[in-house]
C-alpha cells in the first residue's frame, strides 16, 4: 500500500514509525513530516488543510491510504473533499467525516451530543454575546473554580479554569465582546468544575464496532507537581495503574458503548480514532471533552503498546471488519517525556541545534518540533522531542529517560522531572 500521513508532530512521527514496520506498507509519505519521520519515510512540503494540494499529492501518487494526524483538517473536511472526489472514493481515509468531527470542533456540540445520549459530563451552559448577561449570571450560581471554554479549535489554549467570580466574568466579558481566541470564542461554553484525576481513552471505531486501545495518563501543565499554564502535553504514562477492571467497565459501558451507539444514531459516519478526555471523580468517570484523532504526547505511549500490525488494523477500520480483528497489546508500561524550547508555551526561539540524539541507549526518540536544516537537527516547535521507553512499571520506565535524557542538548530546552509523580 501506499500511505500518506498528514501532519508534523510527535503524533505523526509514532505513527509513521509503527506503519513503517508493516509488510503491507510499500511507500510511506508524510505530508509535511519533520526530522523524526524523515528517518521511517519521505517528507512531503504540503500543508494538511491545502486540501487542493493533498488531493493533487493523493492522485499523483496514487494513496491507497490517508491517515489523519492533527485535528484542524477533519473539522474543515478532509475525509469529505477527498471522498467526494470521483477519481479517489476508495483511498481509505482514517479519520471522521466533518460532520462526525464537530465533536471536537465545538464543545457545544459535543456537550449536546453528551446530554442527548446520556453520556456523563460536567452540567453546563452555552453562551454568546447576546446572552451575555446570561452568562454572567450563571457563572454567580456555580461555586468556584469556573471553567470557561472557547466553543471552537484554539490550539489547545481555549479552557480557562478561574477561582475568582469577578474576575471569571471578567474573561467571559472578554472572550464574547473581542474574542479573545478570535473565532473559537465567539461561543463559551461554561461548565461546573470536576474535582478528580484525569486520563485519555482511545477508541478505534469502524462506526459500528469498536475496540479500546490502552489507556494513557498525560500531563498538561508546564511546572512540576502540576503547576503552571497549560501546554500541549509534557509527558504521558501507559497503562494508567488506577484503571482497575471495575473502573474500565464502567468507562465501557456508561461511555464508550453509548458514544459509539450516538454516533450510528445520530448518523454521524466515524472511521477512525475516538479520543476520550476522561476524569475519575471518586470511582465514576465522566467526560471533559472529545477529540477526533490520535492525541500528544499520549501517542507516543499507546502505539509503542500495540502488538499488531497498525496498517492492516486500519485496513480492517476502513472495511468495517474491526470486530473480528485480534488486537494484542504489549503488558509492560510505556512512558514519555517530552522536551520542550526554553520559554514554552509562551514566546519561544526556533533553530536551536540539536546535539546527542545519536547518543543515546534503550530510549526511543519521537521527533515533534524538529526539523533538518543543512544537515543539523533544529528546533521548529514548542514540544520539540519525546524519549520514550519500556519498564515493568512507570517508575522503571521513567527512570531509563531521565538516565539518558540529559544526553540530548539544545539550548534552553526544559523538560518536566516528575512525570508519573502522582501514580
Amino acid at each position: 500500500m501506499r500511505i500518506l500521513i498528514l501532519g508534523s508532530g510527535g503524533r505523526e512521527h509514532t505513527l509513521a514509525w509503527k506503519m513503517s514496520q508493516s509488510p503491507l506498507c510499500d511507500s510511506l509519505f508524510v505530508a509535511p513530516g519533520n526530522s523524526g519521520t524523515g528517518q521511517v519515510a519521505t517528507n512531503i512540503e504540503i500543508d494538511p488543510t491545502n486540501f487542493e494540494a493533498v488531493i493533487g499529492f493523493v492522485k499523483s501518487e496514487a494513496i491507497d491510504m490517508v491517515v489523519v494526524g492533527p485535528e484542524a483538517p477533519l473539522v474543515h473536511g478532509i475525509h469529505d473533499a477527498i471522498k467526494s472526489n470521483k477519481a479517489l472514493k476508495n483511498v481509505a481515509v482514517i479519520g471522521p467525516a466533518k460532520a462526525a468531527a464537530e465533536l471536537e470542533g465545538s464543545k457545544a456540540f459535543a456537550k449536546a451530543f453528551m446530554n442527548r445520549h446520556n453520556i456523563p459530563t460536567a452540567a453546563y451552559d452555552v453562551f454568546t454575546v447576546e446572552t451575555l448577561e446570561n452568562g454572567l449570571q450563571f457563572l454567580s450560581t456555580l461555586k468556584p473554580p469556573y471553567v470557561l471554554k472557547a466553543d471552537g479549535l484554539a490550539a489547545g489554549k481555549g479552557v480557562l479554569i478561574i477561582d475568582n467570580l469577578n474576575e471569571a466574568q471578567a474573561v467571559l466579558k472578554d472572550m464574547l465582546e473581542n474574542q479573545t481566541f478570535g473565532e473559537a470564542s465567539r461561543t463559551v461554553v461554561i461548565e461546573e468544575f470536576l474535582s478528580g484525576i484525569e486520563l485519555s481513552c482511545f477508541v478505534l471505531t469502524d462506526g459500528k464496532s469498536y475496540k479500546i486501545l490502552p489507556m494513557a495518563k498525560d500531563y498538561k501543565r508546564i511546572g512540576e507537581g502540576d503547576t503552571g499554564l497549560n501546554t500541549g502535553g509534557m509527558g504521558a504514562v501507559s497503562p494508567v495503574p488506577f484503571v482497575d477492571e471495575v473502573f474500565f467497565n464502567k468507562v465501557e459501558s456508561r461511555i464508550v458503548r453509548p458514544t459509539i451507539a450516538g454516533l450510528q444514531k445520530d448518523q454521524l459516519p466515524y472511521v477512525g480514532v475516538v479520543f476520550i478526555g476522561l476524569i475519575k471523580v471518586k470511582d465514576d468517570p465522566f467526560v471533559i471533552e472529545y477529540n477526533v484523532r490520535f492525541g500528544d504526547p499520549e501517542t507516543e505511549v499507546v502505539v509503542p503498546r500495540i502488538k499488531t500490525d497498525l496498517v492492516e488494523l486500519f485496513v480492517s477500520l476502513n472495511e468495517g471488519r474491526l470486530k473480528d480483528y485480534q488486537l494484542e497489546i504489549d503488558e509492560r508500561t510505556s512512558a514519555t517525556v517530552m522536551m520542550v524550547s526554553g520559554g514554552y508555551p509562551g514566546h519561544y526561539q526556533n533553530g536551536k541545534e540539536i546535539s546527542g540524539l545519536d547518543d543515546v541507549a534503550g530510549v526511543h526518540l519521537f521527533h515533534a518540533g524538529a526539523i533538518k536544516k543543512n544537515d543539523k537537527t533544529v528546533t521548529n516547535g514548542g514540544r520539540v522531542m519525546a524519549v520514550s521507553a519500556f519498564g515493568e512499571n512507570h517508575k522503571v520506565a521513567t527512570k531509563k529517560i531521565y538516565d539518558q535524557i540529559d544526553t540530548i542538548k539544545f539550548d534552553g530546552r526544559y523538560y518536566r522531572k516528575d512525570i508519573g509523580f502522582d501514580l
